[in-house]
């Protein structure tokens, strides 16, 4: 009767993808799932709960969720062996590769309640039954000294590193050699090879709390205001130009065809004046968000006016270009459409300049704490005819540039103001209304104002309808001075 000696653990390799983390590692030979369970503990001690899964044959992600399903994994692994023998020859064993997902801890599969295999004590048991046999010698002796040596590194290895007192557990530690060069090289080095589990963790609550410390003081509550006046002001901004983007499809030519007919040309010429009185309110409508989204925003009043300017000249040629009689014809929305854009040019003006004696104050005083809302965004010089330009970025900006876009700003205002004022003179001039000469006279001192040439003023007066020039008929208002 011979004792028997206990046979070497066998290993089969694992690879474990844990997100873009891969790492290798082995696991004992049709060990239990609850030992593969702290093998990728063990292998990545920051994960927590997490789901085990293999790739099957049909290439779909399984979970495993107990030693059984464990089993269904090793043998889909196995059954390659025979078909590539070259990548499986040192170990007889095939790669396993598991993927390793995080999940919250109720979606962790429970450990099943299995019956634990027990070799260790299986190997104690026969060697207890081979020392009660009266004919073993010398050779009995020796091979239970080795099993018990064998034993008691196992126990002895489990308690270093941390592992329980199941013998499952104690099977899946490596050898010894490497666990004692690992103890080696970590005491040699004077390193913690524990020290960068956390690291990550403790970095972000770092950044986190600077973050909140930072976010909580005084100085960051002022950028936080400028940030959000910046956001508003560019919220407005692209309100007004989707209005200006109406004003200007409105501008369309529609050819009448005179030959066609009065009650064709009527027809169309309604038409005409639908579609362009569509486009002009949809813009009324976006400067109107302009202004309550940034309610000192001037150029959306400004834009109210022109769009109010524009608005009259559209009711004044449809009613010349119908032919009627202007002694039956009722002035009154066409004259209220001027009253009101003169009353927002007023408005925005007031707005504006308000402004600007501010801008010029914080450049006056050297101790302003808003030096770089001195650059703010600035107005273009005027980019067409009776068009309200919107602020650009024009970026840092010197005292003597800020006033000289200030100037270029104030004379379009005068431009516009004029434009409008002529414009309503001469409908007043037409259907006969008094005051149409206090209008007309306003006008040419906005002219002056705004830098228009004598000889350009001059012009604009001897088309004025009251000297007669005016053609009846004629759709189109008589020019607007230009700078």
């Amino acid at each position: 009767m011979s004792v028997q000696v206990p046979v070497a653990i066998q290993w089969r390799p694992l690879k474990l993808v844990y997100d873009h983390d891969i790492r290798l590692s082995q696991m004992p030979v049709n060990c239990s799932f609850k030992v593969l369970r702290e093998i990728v503990s063990k292998r990545f001690p920051s994960s927590k709960t997490v789901l085990i899964k293999y790739k099957d044959n049909d290439g779909d992600l399984v979970t495993i969720t107990c030693t059984a399903e464990l089993r269904l994994a090793e043998s889909s692994v196995d059954a390659l062996v025979p078909m590539e023998p070259e990548a499986y020859k040192d170990s007889g064993f095939g790669m396993l590769r598991l993927h390793i997902v995080e999940v919250s801890p109720e979606q962790e599969p429970p450990l099943p309640e299995e019956e634990d295999e027990k070799p260790l004590e299986s190997q104690v048991a026969k060697l207890d039954e081979s020392l009660s046999h009266p004919s073993l010698g010398k050779s009995v002796s020796e091979g239970v000294d080795m099993e018990i040596e064998m034993t008691e590194k196992e126990s002895s290895k489990g308690k270093i590193m941390g592992g329980s007192e199941d013998p499952e557990c104690k099977e899946v530690e490596m050898d010894d050699w490497l666990f004692e060069f690992a103890q080696l090289f970590r005491i040699h080095v004077g390193i913690d090879s524990d020290a960068h589990i956390d690291l990550h963790e403790l970095g972000m609550e770092h950044c986190s709390q600077a973050l909140e410390e930072t976010v909580a003081n005084e100085e960051s509550q002022i950028l936080f205001d400028k940030a959000a006046a910046k956001f508003q002001e560019v919220a407005a901004l692209a309100f007004f130009n989707w209005g200006n983007v109406y004003m200007c499809a409105a501008r369309k030519r529609i050819p009448l065809d005179e030959s066609a007919g009065k009650e064709v040309v009527l027809e169309k010429l309604q038409t005409a004046y639908d579609w362009v009185l569509e486009k002009y309110s949809s813009a009324k409508e976006k400067y109107a968000e302009a202004l309550l989204i940034k309610p000192d925003f001037y150029e959306g009043l400004l834009a109210l006016g022109q769009q109010q300017f524009e608005m009259a000249k559209l009711n004044w040629s449809f009613a010349l270009a119908k032919k009627i009689d202007l002694s039956t014809w009722d002035p009154a929305e066409t004259l209220q459409h001027f009253y009101t854009a003169e009353e927002k040019m007023k408005d925005a003006t007031e707005m504006w300049e308000k402004l600007e004696q501010q801008r010029l104050n914080e450049l006056k005083d050297p101790n302003s704490s808003k030096k770089e809302e001195l650059s703010k965004r600035r107005k273009k010089p005027g980019s067409g005819e009776n068009e309200i330009s919107g602020t650009s970025n024009q970026g840092e900006l010197s005292a003597e540039e800020v006033a000289e876009q200030a100037a270029v700003m104030r004379l379009q205002i005068h431009l516009l103001w004029g434009n409008m004022l002529f414009e309503r003179s001469q409908v007043e001039c037409k259907i006969g209304m008094d005051g149409w000469k206090k209008n007309l006279d306003t006008a040419v001192e906005h002219f002056k104002l705004a830098g228009a040439s004598e000889a350009d003023i001059s012009t604009v007066l001897k088309n004025h309808c009251s000297n007669g020039h005016t053609v009846e008929g004629d759709e189109k208002v008589v020019g607007e001075v230009k700078v």
